[in-house]
């Protein structure tokens, strides 16, 4: 395989957590009989360019399918962070009537709803339709289709260049990243601004949060390696803001190449920071698998510690993250009985791979539990507010990254 960016050929390994399902694609009771598609989950890191990169194994429509399980607005944190990026960004660009936002993969509106309530003309372009369906009917126009180059310059041509293009928790899901930068270059109009948000690589390597990475995460991106891609697509990144969403991510500010802003001490800053971190030396990313396979050791011998013991345990949050994990580490219903998760999609199916069943939150109400497991530990706090009943009847919260702790 060769890299996605630079097309060096890639041979080192980063990551190697054998075979798994998608994983978000949650399976029917009728689903449990019939074969599951499994994947291998491998990743490398390129020694030039510096992105770390899956194998090339599946195709994105395979992910992203029409009943798409994820929906942005399941978590109240989550929208209470686009609430305040829409305030800031809206004042710091001054949008108005006369402005276009496009978000890519604007999911089921969670963000554009915003800008609709400021009376500031927004798109959408989404192509799951379970999401985009939603996003409709809270008024929001939506593409229903993946984006890059060509529906970046469809778009230019129909004069529906962007004043601002937002990207959050999109970038790392795109199998061809150039083709989607291209696009973005297209569909911005001059003077504008794009900001993306994603997780970041270095705080993935300091916690070994290993659980973020599956099929649907084709890239896992540093400051530098997304400054490089942008550069050859005629961009630059101009400011970058740190966020603690996700266990650590960025969000960058870009704009045409030759536009007249000046780059943000922040961009130095940043990137000499991941220099410092070796981000650009081999050695950084050669531990990482040991690290993780201690995560899922630690995991596994708590559960199973607890089952010898007559403890219940249960989990909260059937998320891709804590799909990763579970199927790493083997974990089946007789570890783990049940997730509970708010997502009305997700309740009354079954995690892929491990068939742990996902109910509501509602009947934790129901059951004593011993220990809850968070499987989204970037949302602990929230997890923790939102059950903090079950906490008082002596349920003890657990969390197994970036290592196994009870909260």
């Amino acid at each position: 395989m060769n890299c996605r960016h630079c097309a060096t050929p890639l041979s080192h390994t980063f990551l190697d957590l054998g075979f798994a399902p998608p994983s978000n694609a949650y399976l029917t009771s009728a689903e449990l009989f019939k074969p599951e598609k499994y994947f291998p989950l491998k990743v490398k890191v390129c020694d030039q360019c510096w992105l770390v990169q899956t194998e090339d194994y599946t195709q994105a429509n395979e992910l992203f399918s029409s009943d798409y399980a994820y929906f942005s607005s399941t978590s109240s944190g989550w929208v209470s962070h686009a609430e305040h990026y829409v305030e800031q960004v809206s004042s710091e660009l001054n949008l108005n009537s006369e402005s276009l936002v496009i978000e890519v993969a604007s999911n089921d509106g969670y963000l554009l709803k915003n800008f609709v309530a400021m009376g500031i003309p927004c798109l959408g372009i989404e192509p799951t339709d379970s999401t985009a369906m939603v996003a409709e009917a809270k008024g929001i126009p939506v593409l229903r289709e993946f984006f890059g180059e060509v529906l970046g310059k469809q778009l230019a041509c129909e004069e529906r260049q962007a004043d601002l293009v937002v990207g959050n928790n999109v970038y790392a899901h795109v199998p061809d990243i150039n083709d989607f930068t291209r696009g973005l270059k297209a569909v911005l109009k001059p003077g504008g601004t794009i900001t993306i948000e994603f997780p970041h690589l270095m705080r993935l390597l300091e916690q070994c949060q290993f659980d973020t990475i599956y099929h649907e995460h084709y890239s896992y991106l540093s400051l530098s390696a997304v400054s490089r891609i942008f550069q050859s697509a005629g961009l630059r990144v101009w400011k970058v803001e740190e966020l603690n969403t996700h266990g650590g991510s960025l969000r960058i500010f870009g704009c045409h190449d030759e536009d007249e802003r000046e780059n943000h001490k922040s961009v130095t800053a940043i990137l000499q920071l991941e220099l410092n971190r070796g981000l650009q030396q081999l050695e950084t990313y050669l531990d990482f698998q040991a690290r993780a396979n201690k995560i899922k050791d630690d995991l596994l011998d708590f559960l199973i510690k607890q089952k010898r013991a007559g403890k219940k345990v249960a989990a909260y949050g059937a998320a891709a993250k804590g799909n990763t994990l579970l199927n790493y580490a083997g974990v089946k219903p007789d570890l783990l009985p049940f997730v509970c998760d708010a997502a009305a999609s997700k309740q009354g199916k079954f995690m892929p791979g491990s068939h742990i069943p996902i109910l509501s939150p509602e009947q934790l109400a129901d059951k004593q539990l011993d220990y809850l497991l968070i499987l989204p530990w970037n949302i602990a706090e929230e997890v923790q507010q939102i059950n903090s009943e079950i906490q008082e009847r002596g349920t003890a919260f657990v969390i197994a990254v970036p290592e196994l702790r009870i909260l």
